[in-house]
Formats: structure tokens, sequence, C-alpha cells
């Protein structure tokens, strides 16, 4: 089953992009096909990163025709990862120092209407928490480079190996649930007609929410790099939860994407685990196969509880606030510390190889942590 080309006989086809060397759960797979089977549905891939989800797997995409399925979105709409070059060389890190004083906790004091107005987008009452990381699996994470694989992309996106990056990963925050609770009150995990007005009310909440998570992650960057003493360049900036429509053959389709990032936009990084490389990768193919997207990180292994109860027998919280890198953790609620620890996820250096190995991607370098920033305190996802 876990082949790059695996396909089962359902109502849409779904294909599982997954060597045989990479763990993919059952609960997973069983969750891919229920989704294959709603009205409209076209095809379900499976990224190498694919685990349960609540109701629908995160690692995923989806294609449907004649309707949207909010709930394959989530609630954290708009949700990704963002890249910056600092402009500090490596040399002159301080990432003791940066985690004893770094802080992204609590309201951004400075112009929120014009840090939103910069992306497009508008105020929602959700702005006290613009410019904030979030929980979950959210970071904002300084990063050396590893290794250069590919010269002459990395020199073309203007980066330097000597010198330090940020990648921030986070969402909406509260705005995407709040959108999404608003579908599920009224229809549960049911589906949209796509020509209906329901849909395309959603459809401009949606976008609207994309264009919030975008300036939030542009904000996080903003603060982290003023708590470091530094400036920043975006390099580049993708979405791995949304649903857009599709245009072919003469016909209108919606790709959903639960977890995935975009293979149609460009470079994306691959993060793995806080204690592991990061991939910043170059989309090649056609990309048809894999729904136009790609793995979005490692995937969990565990579930969070499964997490915690394993982990607090084999090591203590201060050993999880550094890691194998020697790089720094700040993460001052005790439950993610371990909720998010390594060993709780998939080996990235094997999802990014089922990517190269299927034809989707070409490493172009590898990001090393130097800080990654969780928490100062207890938050909400």
């Amino acid at each position: 089953m876990n082949t790059p080309s695996s396909e089962t006989s359902t109502a849409a086809t779904v294909r599982i992009i997954a060597s045989p060397q990479s763990w993919v759960e059952g609960e997973a797979v069983r969750q891919l096909e229920a989704v294959s089977r709603l009205p409209g549905m076209r095809l379900a891939v499976g990224l190498p990163d694919l685990h349960p989800g609540k109701g629908a797997p995160v690692g995923a995409a989806f294609e449907s025709e004649g309707f949207l399925y909010p709930y394959l979105v989530g609630s954290d709409i708009g949700c990704g990862m963002g890249l910056w070059d600092v402009d500090l060389p490596v040399r002159k890190a301080k990432a003791e120092r940066w985690a004893a004083k770094l802080d992204l906790e609590g309201p951004w004091e400075g112009d929120t209407e014009a840090v939103l107005a910069e992306h497009g987008a508008s105020g929602t009452g959700f702005e006290s928490a613009l410019g904030t990381v979030g929980g979950g699996n959210h970071f904002a994470e300084v990063q050396r480079v590893e290794e250069v694989h590919d010269a002459r992309v990395f020199e073309a996106l203007g980066l330097r190996e000597e010198r330090l990056l940020l990648l921030v990963h986070s969402g909406s925050r509260g705005l995407g649930e709040s959108i999404l609770r608003k579908h599920v009150d009224r229809h549960a995990a049911g589906g949209l007609a796509a020509d209906s007005e329901e849909a395309r009310a959603y459809l401009q909440r949606h976008d609207g929410a994309v264009l919030w998570a975008k300036a939030n992650r542009a904000l996080v960057a903003r603060r982290t790099l003023d708590g470091i003493g530094a400036t920043g360049r975006r390099v580049l900036d993708v979405c791995h939860n949304s649903v857009t429509a599709r245009h072919a053959d003469g016909r209108v389709g919606w790709l959903h994407r639960k977890g995935a990032a975009p293979w149609d936009e460009g470079p994306v990084v691959i993060p793995g685990s806080r204690g592991a490389l990061s991939y910043l990768v170059l989309p090649v193919g056609t990309g048809e196969q894999s729904a136009y997207s790609l793995a979005h990180g490692a995937g969990r292994k565990w579930t969070r509880s499964a997490a915690r109860e394993r982990l607090k027998e084999r090591f203590t919280a201060e050993s999880l606030t550094r890691t194998s890198f020697k790089s720094h953790v700040v993460c001052e609620d005790r439950d993610l510390l371990f909720e998010e620890a390594p060993p709780a996820y998939k080996a990235i250096d094997r999802v990014v190889t089922d990517l190269v190995e299927a034809g989707l991607v070409r490493v172009v370098a590898t990001l090393a942590p130097v800080l990654t920033y969780k928490t100062r305190g207890r938050t909400a996802e």
C-alpha cells in the first residue's frame, strides 16, 4: 500500500505517496478513504507525513467538484510556514542569551491595522492575538544552514551560507476557529454546494483568514527579530491549510489542503521536529500525482497523550530544552514540552526522501535549529 503510486478502488482515487520504509498509521488511511467517499470527491492524496486528525487526516490533499468542505481545511485556516533571511552571521548567534529573554506572548503594542493593511488583510476582532505563535506544533525558530545541496537555487533566493535564518510556523489563531465553528454549528462535517451563497460566504471569510495568517507570521517574525536585535527579509511564505479553486479542462475543482504545502508556489521549507533538520526544497515534475501538494512537516508519530506518557518516563523537562544540535528550546508549558518532543514525530529525512523518490522535489539546503520558541506559558491553540 505505501508505495509512491499506490491506489485503492473507492468513490474517488486514493493515493498514498510514501515508501515501504515509512510508517503510515492504519487509522490515517481509514480516514483518507472515508473522505474519498464524500459527495463530489475526485482525489484523496496522503503525503509522507500523513497521520490521523480530528475526523480527517493531516498531511493530505483532496480534490472535489461541485462541493467544498470547510471541515477538511480545519480550524487553523491559513496556517503555514514563512522563512526570513536574517541580517546576522551565524558566528554572532547568542542562543542562550536569546532563550533567556525572548518573549512573544501577549498583544503587540504597535499598529496592527497597518500590519494587516500591508498584507491586504482586515481587522477581525482577533487582533489581540496578532503576532503570537499560538500553541500546538507552532513555533518561531532561528536556524543556521547545515548544508547547501543546490547552490544555484540557494543563491537565487538571495541566501548566504554564513547567515542565520528564521522559520515561523503559525496561522490565523482564534479567527480560523471561529469561521469553522460557524460552519460546524450549521452543517457539522457536511460540505457546501460550490455554487451556493453559503459557500461564497465561507470562501470570503476563508480568504480573509489566509491573509490574516500571513500577516500574523510576518509580525511574529518582526517581534522575534526585534528580540534578537536583528533585521530580516522574507524569502517565502506558504499556506498549508486552505481550499482553493482549480480550473482544468473547462471545469472548476476545489483543492483542499490539510497540512499539505503547495507544490505550485515555488520553494518550500519542510520542517522536522525541533531536534531535527528542516529541508528547503524546490518542487519539480508535474505535481499532478500529489494533487499539487507536498508534505508540510515530519508528521506526528504519537498522539499528544501518548507522547506525554512515553516521554515523561525517559526525559526530564529540563533535558528537553536542549537538542542534539545543542540548540535551545523555549517552552514553559510542561505538557507541551513533552507533546512536542522530537521522538513524537516521524523522521523528517525519510519524509523528504519519499518526496524526492516520487519525483516531486529537489533538496536545496538543510537547516539546523539554533533557538526554537514555543511559549513562555500555557497558551490556547
